[in-house]
C-alpha cells in the first residue's frame, strides 16, 4: 500500500513538471494580451516618447532616468550598466548597455541585450520582441536627453555573428535577445536608426 502511495505521489510529481515546463514559455503570452487587449497600455508608451515635458517627467518619476521604451512590446524599463565580467548578472537586472558599444549621446552603436526567457523568471524583459515591427518607434532617455529611433531592420543571426556588435557610423541603436523561446540558439537582433532627439 505505501509503494502505491509513493508512485501516486511521483507521477503527481511528474505532471506538474512537465506542464511547468511545457506551459511556462506561454504564459507570458496570455498575460500581454490580457493587459494590451485594448492597446491603451501602447499607445500611452507612444504618447509618453512624443510629450513635450517628456524628459522632465521621466526625470522626476525615476532616481535612475536612464531607460527605454519600445511601445509595440509594452516596454518601459531602466537601462542597467556594468563590466562584461558580470554579463549574467547585469542580464538578470533587465535591460543591459553593452559596455563596449556606444551610448546615444556620443553616437555610433548603442547596443542593448536582455533575457527573452528563462525557467527562473519565464517573462525575460525581452520576451515580446518578437512583436516589434518595421518602422516601429523606440524611445532611449539618457544623460537627461530623449532620443527617438525608428526600426530598421530586424534580423536572426547566430551566436557567434558579432557584427551586431561593431561600431559604426551613423548612429544607431542595436537590441538583441534569444531565440526561438524553446530553444535559443540564435539571436534575435532589432536595429533602429536615430530619427532625432530633444
Amino acid at each position: 500500500m505505501t509503494l502505491r502511495k509513493i508512485n501516486t505521489v511521483l507521477l503527481v510529481l511528474i505532471i506538474l513538471i512537465n506542464a511547468y515546463v511545457l506551459l511556462t514559455p506561454f504564459t507570458p503570452r496570455l498575460v500581454y494580451w490580457w493587459q494590451n487587449r485594448d492597446g491603451h497600455r501602447q499607445q500611452a508608451l507612444t504618447a509618453q516618447l512624443h510629450a513635450t515635458d517628456a524628459v522632465t517627467n521621466r526625470a522626476q518619476a525615476n532616481t535612475h532616468p536612464d531607460g527605454v521604451v519600445i511601445p509595440s512590446m509594452s516596454l518601459d524599463q531602466f537601462i542597467h550598466e556594468g563590466p562584461v565580467s558580470t554579463t549574467y548578472r547585469n542580464l538578470d537586472q533587465g535591460v543591459w548597455r553593452w559596455p563596449n558599444g556606444s551610448t546615444p549621446d556620443k553616437g555610433g552603436n548603442t547596443v542593448l541585450l536582455g533575457h527573452r526567457f528563462t525557467y527562473t523568471h519565464p517573462k525575460g524583459v525581452l520576451y515580446f520582441m518578437d512583436k516589434v515591427r518595421l518602422g516601429d518607434e523606440i524611445g532611449v532617455w539618457w544623460s537627461g536627453k530623449r532620443y527617438l529611433y525608428k526600426v530598421s531592420s530586424i534580423t536572426t543571426v547566430p551566436p557567434t555573428d558579432t557584427s551586431i556588435l561593431a561600431p559604426t557610423t551613423d548612429s544607431r541603436l542595436t537590441i538583441y535577445t534569444c531565440t526561438p523561446l524553446w530553444k535559443p540558439v540564435n539571436r534575435l537582433v532589432v536595429v533602429a536608426k536615430l530619427e532625432g532627439e530633444s
